[in-house]
């Protein structure tokens, strides 16, 4: 009886509705938020016409995959890196270096041929992803927190002075030119239409295989390593092994991302695959939301339509479009830090 009138206490009612209200306004402006940027990015798309909004598609699809891959390592598990962009850099090349023909390249020293279709080049890549980041990973597990971001920068840092200087394999600076498009069966994949759907193909397996991770046992592991990877440890569980585990499976889901990169733009250089770049991911997967799928989503949408929206501004000239897109994305990082730190549909505080 006493239960029962402490459970019908106005008093306890009262309190725990403030509480309440905010968990319903928090799950309204959410679903405003997630209204509101689709609703700009198909208006804005269908107003600059179907090949501006192919274009997004393609761009959206590659970008989505490198952040969801990321948010696997910061959101789910909690793990800061600023390394991925090398993952992103290792799949570019590969597909690159094993698909082109660099005969006509004014490059020193001898470059091979190997004449792989796309569809071949592509698991190579992020195999070789997968087994760097299988020994880097081993080095990064030793480290937390602070320690664990800078060697994370030391990485990146490598591997660009790597794609930069190793010029029989990667061209240099110079780049590699008229990269391969993919093939299916004698057909060539390269009109942008065509491309697109791939590419979203591509996005959907990806967030298929993201989801049954985050929902399996090992997934929940995860996320417990993020919140206290010492108590988890007491249980049993060996949470250097968890995360080097799923590091290797981003590093290769962001090769993918760099392999269709490579094939989309027909072009890659050192430039871009700077540290910055990946310090870029890291602000669009805590623009979007750490640890969730649906966030990565809405983040890399927002940043694609930033990215190439500002092109349009009548008054911003074209040398400026770069650095002004890093000014406004970093006043909307800092704005959600003040107003909204767990991002914009996210579960978790950075």
């Amino acid at each position: 009886m006493l239960d029962g009138l402490k459970a019908n206490n106005p008093l306890r009612l009262l309190c725990a509705f403030p509480a309440r209200a905010r968990t319903r306004v928090g799950s309204n402006l959410e679903l405003l938020i997630n209204i509101l940027v689709i609703a700009a990015a198909l208006i804005f798309m269908l107003y600059q016409g179907p090949g501006f909004a192919i274009r997004i598609a393609q761009l959206f699809a590659i970008f989505a995959i490198l952040v969801v891959s990321l948010n696997l390592v910061i959101g789910y598990t909690g793990l800061l890196s600023v390394a991925h962009v090398a993952f992103f850099g290792i799949g570019a090349y590969s597909v690159a270096v094993l698909t082109t023909n660099p005969e006509f390249e004014q490059v020193p020293g001898h470059i091979r041929y190997f004449d792989w279709t796309f569809f071949a080049a592509l698991p190579v890549g992020m195999l070789i992803a997968g087994v760097v980041a299988l020994f880097v990973g081993g080095v990064l597990s030793r480290f937390r927190d602070d320690l664990f971001v800078l060697v994370s920068v030391g990485f990146a840092v490598i591997a660009h002075r790597v794609f930069l200087f190793w010029q029989p394999v990667t061209r240099g600076a110079f780049g590699i030119h008229d990269i391969s498009k993919p093939t299916i069966g004698g057909l060539v994949i390269d009109g942008r239409l065509e491309f697109m759907f791939l590419s979203l193909g591509f996005l959907v397996l990806v967030c298929l295989a993201s989801w049954m991770i985050v929902r399996s046992s090992f997934g929940r592991v995860l996320m417990a390593i993020r919140e206290d990877e010492q108590a988890i440890e007491v249980f049993g569980y060996k949470a250097s092994m968890f995360k080097l585990m799923i590091w290797v499976i981003s590093a290769m889901m962001a090769a993918l991302a760099g392999g269709l990169i490579a094939s989309e733009q027909t072009f890659i250089d050192p430039n871009s695959f700077l540290l910055l770049e990946s310090i870029l991911l890291v602000c669009i997967v805590i623009l979007g939301g750490l640890g969730t799928i649906w966030g990565s989503l809405l983040g890399a949408l927002v940043f694609v339509l930033l990215n190439e929206g500002m092109r349009f501004l009548p008054f911003l000239p074209d040398a400026l479009v770069g650095q002004a897109r890093l000014a406004v994305l970093g006043m909307l990082i800092v704005a959600l830090m003040l107003f909204r730190p767990q991002g914009l549909v996210g579960k978790f505080k950075l």
